[in-house]
């Protein structure tokens, strides 16, 4: 047990334990997790809600005609 309170002992670990945690900061720096642009995502969104106005528009009439 005294050589584990030894200060190399201690001084290595430390040591191993930095390197180790910059090292998997290295790699996972350089990943690309696929970036979502939000904008282009409700842009997306409204044009297929556009689009399906435009299929059945006779639909949105019979709406209007109910709700009055």
């Amino acid at each position: 047990m005294e050589w584990l309170l030894n200060p190399w002992v201690i001084t290595i670990i430390i040591v191993s334990v930095v390197v180790s945690n910059i090292a998997a900061i290295k790699y996972t720096a350089n990943m690309k997790f696929g970036r979502h642009d939000k904008t282009q995502e409700l842009l997306r969104k409204q044009q297929e809600v556009e689009n399906l106005k435009h299929q059945h528009p006779q639909d949105d009439a019979t709406d209007a005609a109910d709700k009055k």
